[in-house]
């Protein structure tokens, strides 16, 4: 199979021009909106009977009890491989490390002209994860979306999982979250997780704050469900990567990675940009190579022949200009002095520089969150962050000089503003 060919070479237009000509990714929300609508109103009305319908109708599983017991969370890293054991065990470490490392310290207080004001954090009382299931299991993801929200100090974290066609949370992902020390598991997926976590069932209880990524239709009920709890990492939907690829790439690894994103199933997108039109039908016919030969062959063919492209450009800065209209959830620079390209990067959700950087190790063990804003939202979202589980709160203290002096300044604008009542609470206080 070969990667959808764009030749770029010689493009000269503005940013809107490469906008225009460059493929837009498929409206998902407006595809999956009315289904997530009536999955979320047919949870927040029948709560677990919904859920279980539900499970039935997308998993293909008749569940009586929707939380995994907690003795069967706790025994599953025992139950577990010891080099799995402990490679999720290094991997949350790390995870832990690098989260408690990107928590900022309370700033110093502000202080002007008798006015104080301190700034301090507080986390959220309640975290629900989600992680996907279906095609695959990710254990990594339940380490990625728990071990942060415990480093911000939430007091309570539940997991969402869809059960496999035993009715049953796979072991790993159970060990998983036994070490990320979630609280409780329960075995439901899709929209209707994400409708539960968000108003609460007969068993699971309502969060204030929903991460992880999933499907069109996960990504969906989270923007459906936003205002009514926080939503972290805008759009963490379907999973896309940007390789950049230069004459000397070795377009085995560069063939490998587009793949790579390309297994996380359906909708997914996978960019080859390069220079060399050598490298590019090389990559082509690796990526067929490596494709013919997976065990999951028609998954990977069927995502890169609606989302993998080649584009021809004439260089390393027409490459990123790509990119940053693409605003890729990974950016793989597989190119020699890959950080002297990192200054012209504007939208990305990470990057990974040179070649012995693949996005797989952002996706268990570099320490950063593997849960990263999708669908164009890295033109505005973040990587999920340890302060997505905080909200921050500042409180302010006046002298009684400050107010003397500043209250009346505040009372002409209360005035103009036609609230006389907070007029009077500065005048009543220094006597005017």
């Amino acid at each position: 199979m070969d990667l959808t060919r764009l030749d770029l070479r010689g493009f000269s237009g503005s940013p809107a021009d490469l906008r225009a000509v460059l493929p837009a990714p498929t409206d998902v929300q407006e595809r999956s909106a009315e289904a997530v609508a009536g999955i979320l109103a047919d949870v927040r009305l029948r709560g677990d009977a919904s859920l279980r319908e539900l499970t039935v109708r997308f998993d293909g599983v008749d569940l009586d009890e929707l939380r995994v017991p907690a003795a069967e969370v706790a025994a599953a890293p025992a139950r577990i491989a010891p080099e799995v054991r402990a490679a999720l065990v290094t991997a949350a470490e790390r995870i832990a490390d690098y989260h408690r490392h990107d928590l900022s310290p309370d700033p110093e207080p502000f202080v002007s002209g008798g006015v104080t004001v301190r700034g301090f954090w507080r986390p959220v009382e309640r975290a629900g994860c989600y992680a996907p299931g279906g095609r695959a299991r990710y254990p990594s993801t339940v380490l990625m979306c728990a071990v942060p929200a415990r480093v911000a100090g939430v007091d309570e974290v539940v997991l969402c999982v869809p059960p496999g066609p035993d009715g049953r949370v796979d072991d790993v992902s159970l060990a998983a979250a036994a070490i990320a020390q979630v609280d409780a598991v329960f075995r439901v997926g899709g929209a209707q997780a994400i409708g539960a976590m968000a108003y609460g069932t007969e068993s699971v209880p309502a969060v204030d704050v929903i991460v992880g990524p999933g499907n069109r239709f996960v990504a969906e009920a989270k923007r459906q469900v936003s205002g009514v709890v926080g939503v972290a990492s805008a759009f963490a939907g379907p999973s896309e990567v940007v390789v950049v690829a230069g004459p000397s790439t070795p377009a085995r690894l560069a063939a490998v990675d587009l793949v790579v994103q390309a297994e996380h199933g359906p909708d997914g997108l996978a960019w080859l940009v390069t220079w060399s039109e050598e490298v590019a039908d090389e990559v082509d016919r690796l990526v067929a190579e490596i494709v013919e030969t997976s065990p999951r062959r028609d998954d990977l063919a069927a995502t890169l022949a609606s989302g993998g492209y080649a584009v021809l450009v004439d260089g390393p800065a027409e490459a990123i200009a790509v990119s940053n209209v693409v605003a890729p959830e990974h950016l793989e620079l597989l190119v020699e002095d890959a950080a002297d390209l990192l200054g012209s990067v504007r939208s990305a959700g990470a990057v990974f520089l040179g070649p012995t950087s693949p996005a797989s190790m952002g996706d268990y063990l570099a320490g950063p969150n593997h849960v990263l804003p999708t669908n164009r939202t890295a033109r505005f979202a973040s990587a999920l962050r340890a302060d997505d589980f905080r909200k921050h709160v500042h409180a302010v203290e006046v002298s009684e000089e400050a107010l003397a002096t500043l209250g009346p300044s505040v009372a002409v604008l209360a005035d103009a503003e036609g609230l006389p009542a907070h007029a009077a609470s500065v005048r009543w206080r220094v006597g005017r």
